[in-house]
């Protein structure tokens, strides 16, 4: 049985463990001790009355009341937002420049930025779109503020955001050879790529023969040849387009692993707008982690 009212601090110790997964890169989101993190989860789910996690030494997974709870979570942490912002005095102004990694395009990071710059009027937004490398290149030459963007396992730079498994990804009628001599077909990233690399690694590794049968600098391109049947793409496990649906394990292709995305700052601390947007990212990953609404039905 529910008693009392929800604490604001142990709903944002939820929301960020439903984003990673784990306690301890929750924990060094937050600035808190792995046994806080426990601790205010325990504490979440006796005022809830409800398990919201089942986990043991090598895995968390959400229930469905966690499922249930990440929307009232973020719900109620969105409004003390508002009501601080209304009440806190100053405005936030100034300019940030934004770069986001295609992998977005389709899910809604739009909404997310819709809402700042509601609630931040005064803040001038300039947004750029490309691949995680280009965009950290831009970051380093002092280009952009700050940077959501992949991150290969092993990589210590930028807060993380969530982890996510790769996958193969193509039609569901897409039939390649079963003899493990004949190349992968594959539709990839112009370089520099995150997920291209990860792609020719693993197939080098595991010994498959590979041919790029289509390069594109955009996702649209990419979905456009993998929906043509020209081949396999890679995708984040939840960021694989409708239309497209995971072959990893039908066409016995090797695991690709998983990547991390993360936001990358500058060389300086984060302050004014680009902190601000940060924390909203970082309070709203789970958003990310799901499709626009309203999509229109794949060509025919």
């Amino acid at each position: 049985m529910m008693t009392g009212s929800f604490d604001p601090i142990l709903l944002e110790t939820f929301l960020a463990v439903t984003q990673t997964r784990n306690f301890t890169h929750a924990a060094q989101r937050l600035g808190l001790r792995q046994s806080t993190v426990s601790q205010h989860i325990r504490r979440l789910e006796q005022q809830a009355g409800r398990r919201l996690f089942q986990r043991d030494t090598h895995s968390v997974v959400l229930t469905p009341d966690g499922e249930a709870m990440i929307g009232f979570a973020r719900s109620i942490l969105e409004a003390n937002a508002r009501a601080r912002h209304y009440f806190g005095g100053a405005r936030l102004r100034g300019h940030l420049r934004f770069g986001v990694s295609d992998d977005f395009v389709q899910t809604r990071l739009p909404e997310l930025l819709r809402d700042f710059v509601l609630l931040h009027p005064g803040v001038d937004l300039a947004l750029t779109v490309g691949t995680s490398a280009l965009l950290r290149g831009r970051l380093d030459e002092g280009e952009l503020d700050l940077v959501l963007c992949k991150r290969q396992l092993g990589e210590d730079r930028g807060e993380l955001v969530w982890r996510e498994r790769l996958a193969w990804v193509g039609r569901a009628d897409l039939r390649l050879s079963s003899d493990p001599a004949q190349p992968v077909p594959l539709i990839l990233y112009a370089p520099p790529s995150i997920t291209r690399s990860t792609a020719l690694e693993t197939l080098e590794r595991a010994g498959r023969p590979w041919r790029i049968v289509c390069t594109s600098s955009s996702l649209s391109g990419l979905r456009a040849a993998a929906f043509a049947g020209l081949g396999i793409a890679v995708s984040a496990l939840s960021l694989i387009p409708p239309e497209l649906v995971d072959l990893g394990h039908a066409l016995r292709l090797p695991d690709l692993g998983e990547t991390e995305f993360v936001l990358l700052g500058g060389q300086k601390p984060l302050r004014g707008p680009p902190a601000a947007l940060a924390q909203a990212l970082l309070a709203s990953g789970d958003r990310l982690q799901r499709p626009a609404t309203g999509g229109t039905a794949p060509p025919r």
